[in-house]
Formats: structure tokens, C-alpha cells, sequence
């Protein structure tokens, strides 16, 4: 069984590491920031995030209860950079807009870490405080909760779906992205309009677009479709959009 995380008003109290740093947990998540942006994945390890650090890798278990929890720390981190300073307006769309192109940017700032991030679920505060936005701009704007809940589990998982998909690919070598890119022009260009008419029409469209994250077309479009099932809902009138108005902030 894990020991438990010690609890942090205990942390404060402890003598500082042989050179002179005070350990918190921001800054071991941080130093493992740095170490997956050079080192990858297989690279941050309790050893040599002590050394980072240093102190003994031991010492990092007073304040995770392994790498795994420091991992689902980091996730949490990102979420928290991307909202930092984020307020909303009146406006739901151009509020959800702004928070998932937030959040997309945050992960593939740091794509090594997204990359064994996105796909997790932290339970954290700045985890919980996004969600807790994204489900307040939903039922704010008069969506019923069976809606908003659809909306936000689409909204979400497109989100980190396209960060993953983004990060994974910024995360390559760098030879292996240039040549991936280069695929839309070297191959998909010069392929044979009577081999492949459809390729070959929208070849100089796809080396431009290909080589860009779709993100934020698809956004637009998932936006797209819950603006327009809003309007359905205001035009009809419906029983249970009018009692939810009142009742957004639940």
C-alpha cells in the first residue's frame, strides 16, 4: 500500500535540499516539465528527478504517491496554465471557443507531456474548476442538462483528442515531422489525377492544410451544431428549456 502524501503544512517545515532549494509541489512539477521536454517519456524517473532536484528520490514521496500521481499532477498543471486569467462573458460560444483553444494550446506547448497527459482524468482543482466553466457557460446559455452534458462530453474529448493527436506529432524527431510533412507534397502531389482524381484535385489544398492542427475547424463545427440546437430549442419554445433559464446556475 502507498504511504500517504505528507500533508502540506508539514512539507514547509522541511530543511531545505543540499543546495539551498525549498521543495514544493509546483516546482517538482515544473523541474518534470523541463525533463520531459528533454528527456521524453522515458525520461522522467524518481532518480533522475532527484538529481534534477537535487535530493533523494525519495523525498518526492512525501509529496506524490508515486510518478503516476506526479503524472496526473502535471495534466493538472496544463489545465491550470491554459485558464489562467480566463473570465467569461456574455458571449457561450466565443467563451467555449476561447477555453478549448486554451486548453489545445497548453498541451501542445508542451507535447511530451501531453502526450502521456491527455488521456487521463486528475480529479484535481484546476481539472474540476474547467469543467465546472465549461458546464456554467453550457447551462448559462439555456441549454437543458441532458444537452449540456452531451455537449460537454464532446467538447471535452475533442479537445484532448486533438491535443494527443497534435502533441504526438511535435513530439517526433525532427526528421520524422519533416518527413511526414513532406509526404503531402512529395507523394500526395504528384500522384495521378486518372489514378486518384479526388487526391490529385485537392493536393495543393491538403499540403497546406494537412501540415495545421484541424482543431479549431472542428470546434467551429461542434460550436456550429450546439449554437444551431439552441435555436431549435428557443424556436419550439420547449417546456424544459424554459425551466432551465432559471435555474443555469445549478
Amino acid at each position: 500500500m502507498p504511504k500517504p502524501v505528507v500533508p502540506e503544512e508539514k512539507r514547509r517545515r522541511r530543511r531545505p535540499t543540499r543546495s539551498g532549494t525549498v521543495l514544493s509541489e509546483r516546482l517538482i512539477v515544473d523541474t518534470a516539465l523541463r525533463l520531459l521536454r528533454e528527456h521524453g517519456s522515458t525520461g522522467l524517473t524518481a532518480r533522475r528527478l532527484g538529481l534534477a532536484l537535487d535530493c533523494d528520490p525519495s523525498t518526492l514521496y512525501r509529496y506524490f504517491r508515486g510518478m503516476d500521481d506526479l503524472t496526473l499532477a502535471i495534466g493538472d498543471a496544463l489545465i491550470g496554465r491554459a485558464l489562467h486569467g480566463w473570465r467569461p462573458t456574455d458571449d457561450w460560444r466565443a467563451d467555449l471557443r476561447e477555453v478549448g483553444l486554451r486548453i489545445h494550446s497548453a498541451y501542445v506547448a508542451h507535447p511530451q507531456a501531453a502526450v502521456v497527459t491527455a488521456n487521463r482524468v486528475t480529479g484535481r482543482a484546476n481539472e474540476l474548476a474547467a469543467d465546472e466553466a465549461v458546464l456554467d457557460v453550457l447551462r448559462g446559455a439555456g441549454f437543458p442538462l441532458p444537452d449540456t452534458v452531451r455537449i460537454y462530453h464532446a467538447f471535452v474529448d475533442q479537445t484532448l483528442a486533438f491535443a494527443a493527436l497534435d502533441a504526438a506529432s511535435l513530439a517526433l524527431p525532427s526528421a520524422a515531422l519533416r518527413a511526414d510533412e513532406e509526404m503531402w507534397r512529395s507523394t500526395y502531389a504528384r500522384l495521378s489525377a486518372a489514378t486518384h482524381p479526388r487526391i490529385a484535385e485537392a493536393a495543393p489544398l491538403l499540403a497546406t492544410r494537412m501540415v495545421t492542427s484541424a482543431y479549431p475547424t472542428a470546434l467551429d463545427m461542434l460550436l456550429d451544431s450546439a449554437a444551431a440546437r439552441l435555436e431549435r430549442l428557443r424556436d419550439g419554445q420547449d417546456g424544459r428549456h424554459r425551466g432551465t433559464r432559471g435555474h443555469s446556475r445549478c
